[in-house]
């Protein structure tokens, strides 16, 4: 008798447990769906905040170098303008056209913005269709009474001084 208790408490464990996960899936997977497209916004914002931070701190030793260095617009002008240099003495390299657009490239890859790929699980996609919840709601939900119907406590009924079990606890 005591082994039969253990098997049925084992197993009203199981079936209430199952039960009750799976109802409570479907009753918040509306907040596991926001959770997690919240944790990608977040993400998507630190990485552009990291990004924003970088450009910070170039702009800044930029702005460091032009302070300290009053020549500089003389030097990087003729570069920037595409005009020629005015110092006949000064030797500047030419670049191709291949090398600029090696360059322009290099530079655009770094700084576009690319969306990661989504991190919300797919079984979470697909429980989230209202068909879906509904039917994990009531597989749920029938989880639990299978688990306290069958799984029960046993009731046991005195008649005449003897023990005997009724219909409707098997």
């Amino acid at each position: 008798m005591q082994g039969q208790n253990i098997i049925r408490a084992l197993l009203f464990v199981v079936f209430f447990g199952i039960g009750v996960s799976t109802l409570g899936g479907s009753i918040l997977c509306e907040e596991l769906l926001r959770y997690y497209r919240n944790k990608q916004l977040l993400k998507e914002v630190q990485e552009s905040s990291k990004e924003l931070k970088s450009q910070i701190a170039d702009y800044d030793a930029l702005l460091r170098q032009c302070r300290d260095d009053p020549n500089l617009f003389e030097r990087i002008a003729p570069a920037i303008l595409g005009t020629e240099p005015a110092d006949a003495n000064t030797i500047y390299p030419r670049a191709t056209p291949e090398q600029l657009a090696a360059a322009k490239k290099a530079l655009t890859k770094d700084s576009s913005y690319q969306v990661a790929e989504p991190m919300i699980p797919r079984w979470l996609i697909r429980c989230s269709e209202p068909a879906r919840r509904i039917m994990l709601f009531l597989a749920g939900a029938f989880l639990i009474l299978i688990s306290f119907m069958w799984f029960g406590s046993c009731r046991e009924q005195k008649t005449d001084g003897r023990k005997q079990k009724t219909d409707s606890d098997l």
